[in-house]
């Protein structure tokens, strides 16, 4: 039921109007060509925070290869909330198997994030890098 100023009860619009539009083709402007991204995927896979962390830790210094104990150790927490986390990435294709290891009687297994994603953060880095020299050349 709208009320006198066009909202519903639960405070939405009336009007009908709609998000922002994005392009077709889905790139934002940039002239760099941009990876095809599931948006919905990519959400509902980095709605934890520890899946991001884990992500950050994998990017770091241009990619790293860790198994879940790895990571377990380095955000100190329980091996099998990370053994769930990084599950659930990996079904995302957000992080690739990389090898496999026998250990004990199990299989450890390593990570790392997939290689078109670990070219785009390096090219991101270097662009940052260079941004960097420009101004303090400005200065």
């Amino acid at each position: 039921m709208p009320t006198h100023n066009g909202h519903s009860p639960n405070g939405h619009s009336q009007n009908g109007g709609s998000p922002a539009k994005q392009p077709q083709n889905g790139h934002n402007g940039d002239s760099r060509s941009a990876l095809p991204v599931n948006w919905e995927r990519l959400a509902r896979a980095t709605a934890h925070p520890l899946r991001v962390s884990i992500l950050e830790i994998l990017g770091i210094d241009g990619g790293r290869v860790l198994s879940p104990s790895d990571l377990s150790r380095e955000l100190q927490i329980p091996l099998s909330n990370t053994n769930y986390h990084v599950t659930e990435l990996a079904k995302a294709s957000l992080i690739e198997l990389v090898r496999e290891r026998q250990v004990r009687g199990a299989t450890e297994h390593f990570y790392r994030l997939p290689e078109a994603a670990t070219a785009l953060a390096n090219e991101e880095r270097k662009e940052s890098a260079e941004e960097v020299q420009r101004a303090w050349a400005m200065a």
